[in-house]
């Protein structure tokens, strides 16, 4: 089978395409591994780290990236319950899925809704998953209320914009520059910022005629996080989803204490080891909204699987909107 392979810590440049051994179910710990063929898998910030040896998890050389992927079922372990071949899924998993094939544990892996493609199966999990605990879960966004996404026109951020709007809230976007806010305005958000040209803090006040935002979804950190910290409401709950600006953010304590403020940490992945029930909840809900048509996952680009360089570096780039997805064939 054909595989992107690491063969050594560095950059998406150094990554190569090699004919390897197809996967052995057996090497999944639990004893409850499923073979997949892999038709699409989802690009994330994280598959950028990992090749640099920057990721919590290092594997040994040489080794595939890639943690999210939708696929069919080819084989199943004795004892697994949960899906059979055949079956259509998206999964995740610590490495891996830049591959045509890739094992995973059964406990992660969903069964897609029929009306799902393989592609937008690839680019639901860890942006739609994120997005729908820390909303639902975290902040416990409610209808009439304001809600500030950063980073409104990637991955997470977008989903932020939909699911918030599928909630009742009123949304405020903000991405860097005028091109890239076309994309949250397309999915409903009520208000754009630019955060390059405009003030933060000083466009939500106007939009919240000076009362402020009662939900903060913040994957960016930095002066963005600032800013925020300075234009929410009494009450307000701030979602500390990721630091994409590169800088991460020191609270001020005394600020959320005078208004009552929550600052939330919020890492989805930990769910999977944690309260992997609560993911398996979140996704029977999303499903049920795609089943409806409630959801469009937004994909920018779709490159085939021997362009996985290209794909990554466009990640790093930040030249894409929502997510970028490698297909196999």
């Amino acid at each position: 089978m054909r595989a992107v392979v690491c063969k050594q810590w560095g950059t998406p440049a150094d990554l190569e395409i090699a004919d390897m051994p197809e996967p052995d179910i057996a090497q999944a710990a639990s004893g409850h591994g499923v073979r997949i063929a892999v038709k699409a898998a989802g690009v994330n910030f994280a598959d950028t780290l990992i090749i640099a040896g920057k990721y919590q998890v290092k594997p040994e050389h040489p080794f595939s990236p890639g943690l999210e992927f939708a696929g069919e079922v080819l084989e199943t372990a004795p004892g697994v319950t949960k899906v059979k071949p055949g079956d259509r899924v998206l999964g995740m998993t610590e490495y891996g899925a830049f591959a045509d094939q890739v094992i995973a544990e059964e406990d992660r892996l969903y069964t897609i809704p029929d009306n799902m493609d393989f592609v937008s199966a690839a680019a639901f999990a860890v942006t739609y998953g994120t997005s729908h605990l820390g909303l639902t879960r975290y902040t416990h966004l409610r209808a009439g209320e304001t809600l500030l996404v950063h980073g409104a026109a990637g991955g997470v951020g977008l989903t932020a914009v939909e699911i918030g709007k599928r909630l009742g809230a009123k949304v405020i976007a903000t991405a860097g520059g005028a091109d890239k806010l076309t994309v949250p305005a397309r999915y409903g958000a009520d208000h754009l910022i630019d955060y390059r040209a405009e003030d933060i803090r000083g466009k939500v006040l106007e939009f919240t005629d000076g009362a402020g935002v009662d939900v903060v979804y913040d994957p960016v950190g930095g002066k963005a996080f600032d800013a925020s910290l300075r234009c929410v409401r009494f009450g307000a709950r701030m979602l500390i989803v990721g630091f994409a600006s590169g800088s991460i953010p020191q609270i001020p304590a005394n600020i959320l204490l005078v208004k009552n403020v929550s600052a939330i940490g919020y890492y989805w992945g930990a769910h999977r080891k944690f309260a992997p029930q609560m993911i398996a909840d979140s996704f029977t809900e999303l499903f049920d909204w795609y089943r409806a048509g409630e959801l469009k996952p937004h994909v920018s680009h779709t490159l085939p699987l021997e362009q996985v360089s290209e794909a990554l570096d466009i990640l790093l780039a930040r030249k894409s909107t929502g997510k970028v997805v490698l297909t196999t064939g």
